[in-house]
């Protein structure tokens, strides 16, 4: 736990790529496969899900520490994170462990799994005593679930590249899929040679950015190839050795959930690889988001909805070609293979190559990002025909330039705390619209604020509630919110009869009264908009 402590203050501590690249080279370089496998699972963003509530934490450290709950809180609106607030109240550490982190992770965090409150208790009493400055507060972090540090994930494939002398693409592609942190899937990842691990392993996903400057900034349009950005489920679809095999971009496998989308990629030759989108697909066009939700949401996908919610997936790239990984080809060479792929293995009823969009100027792509809404899109990708498939979010090859939101004038009507470090804080936000002189909850939403915005309308929260409902407070409905959001539905499972896709808080509207919000006939408007 020492060396892991020391290697989170040396990332936190600097702001320079290389730097960080080589505290990490050095940890992994020092460090055992089995702690090497850990350090890699949470750096590239892995939590375990929180196995202790946060509330309970924070009174058993209030016990140790001899402090009442009013001056924890006040600490805690100070510091502003949870797990920092514990670690520099509690008594100074009495003893020192050489634990390693492996032992921390496996012996002491999931342990607590299956333990009862009280044995829960003196594993943390234990911790604490025995940890003291960054080890602590690393603990804290683990054990709440909100351990992140500034690492992204192009960073560690290359920390680990240089620690181990293995080319960063053979590191970054056998760290894609679903990555076991043990000693052996270490080992297999820092192994030389370049074979792929598993014959189900998709590629690491290449992703765009938001488009900065004008069109004009990236040159000649006919150097790009402009497509339409659909809302769904960006996936791979993969089809080796007879089987296939779906991953998400989040790295979950999901092939069972899609099964019409397997049984199409059967007439695909075996070595194929391809990115895409996963929509809900009916007469040449994508349902609303919230209908493929019904297909994820169930155990069992029974004839009805699947008859209901039909799926596609829409074929952004190819990657992978007769067994031949094919991403530093040119995009206009993988679109090129990837239309005569899918053309000639019958399978376009449920593999589809998604749209290019037709530009002589760039005027002409303007226009079509004006049309995207009735496309059922949310904007335009623009890629290089020139370029590679390359890993992560990289600036250049890939732009994607999404159509601004949505936004209405809000009211907040609920209030309740949040997760992890905003734990003690009311974050999560519920908004309603005016109808008439009544109030219709519609939407919620955690961010957008900042961190001082939170901590003052926390404080307001607390001095104007009017009703508890166990963590949920009710306020006074005098707060409005400016919120946006990529799509809306009619929903007949909430009371407005509306849905929103991707709420979230677009500034605090202090200039704004009541009296002023949006109304539920705005909403309509916007959804009749959709449907028009």
């Amino acid at each position: 736990m020492k060396a892991f402590a020391r290697l989170f203050a040396a990332i936190d501590s600097t702001t320079r790529t290389n730097e960080k690249v080589d505290a990490v080279a050095r940890y992994l370089s020092a460090a055992s496969a089995e702690d090497a496998a850990w350090a890699v699972y949470f750096l590239s963003g892995g939590r375990p899900r929180r196995l202790v509530p946060v509330r309970r934490l924070a009174s058993w450290a209030m016990d140790a520490s001899g402090i009442p709950d009013w001056l924890f809180e006040e600490s805690y609106h100070a510091v502003g994170d949870l797990a920092e607030t514990i670690a520099l109240l509690l008594p100074e550490s009495t003893e020192s462990s050489d634990a390693p982190f492996h032992f921390w992770v496996e012996k002491r965090l999931f342990a607590l799994a299956g333990l009862d409150e009280e044995g829960q208790r003196r594993i943390a009493l234990d911790a604490w005593r025995d940890l003291g400055g960054t080890e602590r507060f690393v603990w804290n972090k683990l054990i709440t679930g909100s351990f992140r540090v500034g690492v992204s994930q192009a960073l560690l494939v290359r920390a680990v590249s240089r620690a181990s002398g293995v080319p960063e693409a053979t590191i970054s592609h056998r760290l894609a899929g679903e990555w076991k942190p043990d000693a052996d899937s270490y080992r297999r990842l820092v192994a030389e040679g370049s074979g792929q691990p598993d014959v189900s392993n998709p590629y690491p996903f290449f992703l765009g950015y938001p488009l900065e400057g004008e069109l004009e900034d990236l040159g000649a349009v006919g150097d790009w190839q402009a497509e339409w950005k659909w809302d769904g489920i960006r996936a791979q679809l993969i089809r080796r050795r007879g089987s296939t095999y779906l991953w998400s971009r989040g790295n979950d496998l999901i092939t069972e959930r899609f099964p019409e989308v397997v049984a199409a990629s059967e007439w695909l030759p075996e070595g194929t690889v391809i990115d895409g989108e996963l929509l809900p697909w009916r007469e040449g066009r994508p349902l609303p988001f919230a209908q493929l939700q019904r297909r994820i949401g169930r155990k069992n996908l029974s004839a009805k909805i699947r008859s209901e919610v039909p799926v596609v997936i829409l074929a952004y790239d190819l990657l992978e070609l007769d067994g031949v990984d094919v991403r530093e080809r040119p995009l206009a060479w993988r679109r090129l293979r990837l239309s005569e792929l899918i053309g000639s293995a019958n399978a376009e009823s449920r593999i589809l190559v998604s749209p290019v969009v037709g530009a002589a100027v760039w005027e002409d792509v303007r226009a079509a990002r004006e049309r995207a809404r009735a496309m059922g899109s949310e904007g335009l990708m623009l890629k290089r025909n020139d370029a590679a498939y390359g890993v992560g979010r990289r600036k250049g090859g890939w732009w994607k330039w999404k159509l601004e939101p949505w936004s209405v004038d809000a009211i907040m009507v609920y209030a309740q705390p949040g997760h992890g470090r905003r734990a003690l804080l009311h974050t999560d936000y519920t908004f309603a619209v005016r109808d008439g002189d009544a109030l219709v909850p519609f939407a919620k939403a955690y961010s957008g604020l900042t961190d001082a915005e939170i901590r003052e309308l926390d404080t307001w929260i607390r001095r104007n509630t009017i009703e508890k409902f166990g963590p949920v407070r009710a306020v006074r409905p005098e707060q409005v919110f400016e919120l946006g959001f990529e799509g809306i539905q009619a929903s007949p499972r909430h009371k407005s009869g509306i849905a929103v896709r991707f709420p979230r808080i677009l500034r605090w509207r202090k200039d704004k009264p009541v009296a002023e919000a949006d109304t539920i006939q705005a909403l309509r408007l916007l959804l009749e908009q959709t449907d028009s």
